[in-house]
């Protein structure tokens, strides 16, 4: 397996929307998190299963009872970062003693700007190893629990004297990961892994879908190792496991091999549409997040954006800064590079029509 590619693929399927263009709080920006999210049971039923709170992967593999499966789930925890401005300034605050303040949307100080945002701190929630055997005796499920928080970030002015405050809270998380084997042919298994967001409601009444949100698996995906056995493609399947790589039942999310063309220990179930092996095109220069994979256009148009929207870009938080310092120092043959790329020619025979 090639541990730097797999983790590439994911770590851009993991932020795929995160911020939008154009990069700053706007109307656009407050539909973030389209991508595999996992809502809370309670308020997924209550919505009449619009808005899911599981995922199901089944997929193939070709192995025996001590072929061993590896598994690893992540997902994005939001937290909300509010702003609060000090009235009046003071210079310390008292450990474990919020400063009085008030909640504002937006607070400048000098050329810095402060806004209300939606953070995303990175989840990973991972099953020792599994013997094939084992789980198909008996199927495997592991709860987790993650706690909600509360902290503070002082604003600084330029005297020095505390003006504001960034409130970043989360809140808590639980939930649970099912894996389990059954064979199907000879030497070969169906695995079906369904991951539950299980977070309670009780405590704060009707739920609004941005307080859901709070509460949800955000961008949710697992990556899946074997070590003696091997992956079936559900897309190319060998002819003789057609009808049984058709049968399997993947709901909200989607399993491909991932890693150098040709290997099968690893599979990335996403819940976006890929291909086998999918890639990072080598001319991207890094991540823009906003789930078009179009990055000259959207690099073009960051280049075009004015001082004060860069400005307010940069106020949002260090992803969009890395954005914006990144595209600003393409050197001219880098921003060629991005208008197109030949991936394979090959010769024309003859009596094959030219257009």
């Amino acid at each position: 397996m090639n541990r730097a590619l797999v983790d590439r693929i994911a770590d851009a399927v993991l932020y795929e929307g995160y911020i939008l263009y154009p990069y700053r709080p706007s109307v656009k920006n407050q539909q973030r998190w389209t991508f595999g999210g996992l809502y809370p049971e309670a308020y997924s039923q209550g919505s009449a299963g619009a808005d899911p709170w599981m995922n199901q992967t089944e997929c193939l593999v070709r192995g025996g009872p001590g072929t061993t499966l590896d598994v690893t789930i992540r997902f994005l925890h939001l937290t909300a970062r509010r702003v609060g401005e000090l009235v009046p300034p003071r210079r310390t605050w008292p450990n474990d003693v919020e400063p009085p303040f008030r909640f504002v949307e937006t607070l400048c100080v000098g050329d810095r700007l402060f806004h209300t945002w939606q953070e995303a701190e990175e989840r990973t929630i991972a099953l020792h190893p599994l013997e094939v055997g084992e789980v198909e005796a008996q199927p495997h499920t592991q709860t987790f629990g993650i706690p909600g928080r509360r902290w503070l970030e002082p604003v600084h002015g330029e005297a020095g004297a505390i003006v504001g405050v960034l409130v970043r809270d989360q809140q808590a998380l639980s939930g649970s990961v099912e894996l389990g084997v059954v064979p199907v042919a000879e030497g070969l298994y169906k695995l079906t892994l369904r991951v539950r967001n299980q977070t309670p409601l009780a405590d704060i009444g009707p739920t609004s879908r941005d307080e859901a949100l709070m509460r949800s698996l955000v961008s949710t995906h697992a990556i899946l190792r074997v070590h003696r056995g091997a992956f079936v493609s559900l897309l190319e399947p060998p002819e003789e496991w057609r009808d049984l790589a058709a049968a399997c039942q993947n709901v909200g999310t989607w399993p491909v091999l991932v890693g150098e063309p040709g290997q099968s220990d690893t599979v990335l179930s996403a819940p976006i549409i890929l291909y086998d092996y999918p890639q990072v095109a080598p001319e991207s220069a890094g991540d823009l997040f906003d789930s078009t994979e179009i990055d000259e256009i959207l690099t073009l148009r960051i280049l075009t954006l004015t001082e004060e929207e860069k400005r307010q870009m940069a106020s949002v938080d260090e992803r969009a800064r890395a954005v914006l310092a990144r595209t600003e120092s393409l050197a001219g043959e880098q921003l060629l590079r991005l208008h197109g790329a030949v991936r394979c020619l090959r010769p024309v025979r003859e009596g094959e029509a030219h257009g």
